[in-house]
């Protein structure tokens, strides 16, 4: 990819094809969360690569409401963020959380060891190669939960400053860039004028 080319947004018919593949996968349980943490709740290569067990769980060991993402894990020295878990989300990761194998990161190689940043991004590109979907990464993800989240945020009462701090953007602008536009909305909203 150039540096100006942005990675396609999935479409919902792409997450769920996505998902179907990845259930005859040798890791499916691994494999369907680490594709739900990019699409349904935003994470990075080296976010997915960097979340352990304990930011995922509560104080009894079961899956919390949100993950508690911290700095360390995340992009810059501010990117830590608490994102509230997607229902699809959460169900992955408690299918997850009793056949793991014991480790504090969520996103384990087959040796058992904590997969890098970019081995993650070497599972989206050869997922979405294997689908062929032209012109997707592992930040499609990224940029489709963004994008959702923008389009939706009105709808439950937010403003764009909830969207860019689910991203663990610094900036607003930052997070607009993301954001993918929406034709069908675009003529809905002229004719509300």
């Amino acid at each position: 990819m150039t540096l100006h080319k942005q990675a396609k947004v999935l479409t919902d018919a792409q997450v769920k094809t996505a998902l179907r593949h990845l259930e005859g996968s040798r890791y499916s349980e691994r494999d369907r969360v680490m594709l739900l943490l990019s699409v349904k709740a935003g994470l990075r290569a080296i976010e997915i690569a960097a979340l352990e067990w304990a930011m995922v769980t509560d104080s009894d060991g079961h899956i919390a409401d949100a993950i508690a993402l911290q700095n360390v894990a995340s992009k810059g020295k501010h990117g830590g963020r608490v994102i509230p878990l997607n229902r699809d989300l959460r169900a992955a990761m408690e299918a997850l959380h009793k056949v793991r194998r014991p480790g504090p990161y969520v996103a384990r190689s087959e040796r058992g060891l904590r997969m890098s940043a970019g081995s993650v991004t070497c599972w989206f590109q050869r997922l979405y190669g294997d689908l062929g979907f032209e012109g997707c990464s592992s930040h499609s993800g990224r940029r489709t939960f963004v994008t959702k989240a923008a389009h939706k945020v009105v709808e439950a009462g937010g403003s764009l400053r909830d969207v860019q701090q689910l991203a663990g953007h610094a900036s607003l602008a930052t997070t607009q860039r993301y954001i993918e536009g929406n034709s069908d909305a675009k003529r809905k909203l002229v004719n509300l004028i």
